[in-house]
């Protein structure tokens, strides 16, 4: 007896909603945190590389694609990239979003957006907003370091615990004065040392190691960082007089840096909680995107979100964990020879001649 014909079940597809069309520019901000400009900006950026090659009808364009990406950069959830109206299966936005983040995350995109002054001009004018902060002279950014909390990877899971005792990369980033990041390094475990992925950097080897950045003009950076001729950092016990007056602005314009952090993880939530995504590069990833998109958005004038204007149930807000009570110590730096005498002197030469 003939088995019988089994009879092919019709797809069925959810409708999707065109959110371009449909929504304002104000319900666009408060979902995707851009407007529609910024979203066809965006999408124009990687449309060649994210087109489907296929003549079917159900593809995803590749305004959907970044739709999809945006939303679970602004929310660091997925299901609701799924729940939003927007058509594509959880399997879908889960292979959309990993195939955007790696378009956008490219060298040739993201160098567009990340410019570190190095020309008399542009370092003049970054220091003249520095200044106008708290008089303190010669400053064209400011660095410090950031966790991002993450699932424990499969591979070295040890190097990615921090001094707080969770999984983390640690990022370093330079603000300018208006919150726009000018340099960002997404790559080191969380027990990496702040000194060392300076060192490690293009910052301390390429740009100013080759003089790139003109005599005189600096970066600001906490004591955790070693000083030098172009990076000042606090004096640990200052005298009164001119080291205080001179601690005091540093201070004050180095929280710049603590703020845009802030700016950045406000504005995309996944940075904020834990990022529960595999591999840990895919990852690196996501935080150099974000850190794009910030500075699309300065570019743009959209302000950063209150946290009435957060789109999603208010159980997903999470712990900020760079505030998180202090549960062991960071390990101290492995013995390198002594710290050259050289960037001191810099510093006390520069108190005595700006502080005084």
């Amino acid at each position: 007896m003939a088995a019988p014909m089994r009879i092919r079940q019709p797809r069925n597809f959810r409708d999707r909603k065109d959110v371009l069309n449909e929504l304002s520019d104000a319900e666009l901000i408060k979902r995707y945190w851009l407007d529609r400009a910024g979203i066809m900006l965006v999408t124009d950026l990687v449309r060649e590389r994210i087109t489907n090659q296929t003549e079917r009808s159900r593809a995803v364009t590749p305004e959907m694609k970044v739709l999809v990406t945006l939303r679970y950069l602004a929310t660091g959830k997925m299901q609701l990239c799924s729940g939003d109206d927007l058509g594509p299966s959880q399997q879908t936005v889960s292979r959309v979003i990993t195939e955007t983040l790696f378009a956008l995350s490219r060298n040739e995109i993201l160098s567009q957006y990340f410019k570190f002054p190095v020309t008399l001009e542009n370092c003049h004018t970054k220091a003249v907003d520095f200044q106008q902060i708290a008089g303190f002279p010669g400053v064209i950014g400011t660095i410090d370091g950031t966790h991002v909390r993450i699932t424990a990877p499969k591979e070295f899971e040890a190097e990615y615990v921090n001094r707080k005792r969770y999984h983390s990369i640690n990022v370093q980033v330079v603000f300018d004065a208006t919150y726009r990041i000018l340099d960002i390094v997404a790559r080191w475990p969380g027990s990496v040392h702040d000194a060392r992925i300076l060192r490690e950097s293009s910052l301390n080897q390429v740009v100013f190691g080759r003089g790139m950045v003109p005599d005189g003009y600096h970066l600001l950076g906490d004591s955790g960082y070693p000083c030098k001729k172009w990076l000042l950092t606090p004096y640990l016990r200052p005298q009164p007089g001119p080291q205080s007056d001179y601690n005091r602005a540093h201070k004050k314009t180095r929280n710049v840096v603590e703020r845009g952090i802030g700016q950045l993880k406000r504005r995309f939530h996944v940075l904020h909680g834990e990022i529960r995504v595999t591999p840990t590069a895919k990852v690196c990833q996501i935080i150099k995107v974000c850190a794009m998109l910030h500075n699309i958005c300065k570019d743009r004038n959209i302000r950063i979100p209150a946290p009435e204007d957060i789109d999603e149930p208010a159980e997903d807000i999470e712990e900020d964990y760079d505030n998180a009570p202090l549960a062991v110590q960071q390990p101290p730096l492995p013995p390198v020879a002594p710290r050259p005498r050289e960037g001191l002197l810099y510093r006390d030469e520069f108190v005595n001649l700006h502080f005084e």
